[in-house]
């Protein structure tokens, strides 16, 4: 089964994503697309969701090339979470906007061959105003046009409000 599990910041997508892996009874690949750069509030959030990681899972690092991990960790005994979805996109319009639309392309072709389970956590940025800023407005955009595509892609599709999860598409909780 692939999954989106959308919601805002703090809202327990995450902890709804890693729970659904671990019931998943697969071998779990924790891809994380986090950069930190420096910044000691990022680094405390990577710790943290380190720490409440199993030893067993196995965990890849991969800001850029998503769907190349995706494809070459695929298997029918796997589930593999990424995590985060806008992270990534962070990642590509600030460090690599070059390889932004190619990136993009890869991870939806990804999607739709994986033979094993997926969960993909995302930010649901696009219930706010619009900003002023030209890179913030192409990030939504950039968010809400990929959201729009993997919830075709998936088979169910999660919006996580105050850690309750409401199931938009696919079957119920």
């Amino acid at each position: 089964m692939k999954q989106l599990i959308l919601g805002g910041v703090r809202s327990g997508k995450s902890r709804l994503a890693e729970e659904r892996a671990g019931a998943s009874a697969r071998q779990v690949v924790y891809v994380a697309t986090a950069l930190n750069g420096g910044d000691a509030e990022m680094e405390t959030r990577i710790l943290q969701h380190r720490a409440r990681r199993p030893s067993e899972w196995i965990t890849i690092e991969e800001p850029y090339a998503l769907g190349n991990v995706l494809l070459a960790n695929d298997s029918r005994d796997r589930c593999l979470l990424v995590e985060c979805l806008t992270l990534w996109l962070t990642n590509l319009l600030c460090v690599r906007p070059d390889r932004l639309d190619d990136e993009r392309r890869s991870l939806c072709d990804a999607v739709a061959q994986l033979r094993g389970a997926l969960i993909l956590v995302s930010n649901e940025t696009g219930l706010g105003v619009v900003p002023l800023g030209e890179l913030s407005r192409r990030f939504l955009d950039a968010s809400g046009e990929l959201h729009q595509t993997l919830a075709q892609l998936c088979d169910r599709v999660t919006l996580t409000v105050a850690g309750l999860p409401l199931e938009l598409k696919g079957p119920p909780q």
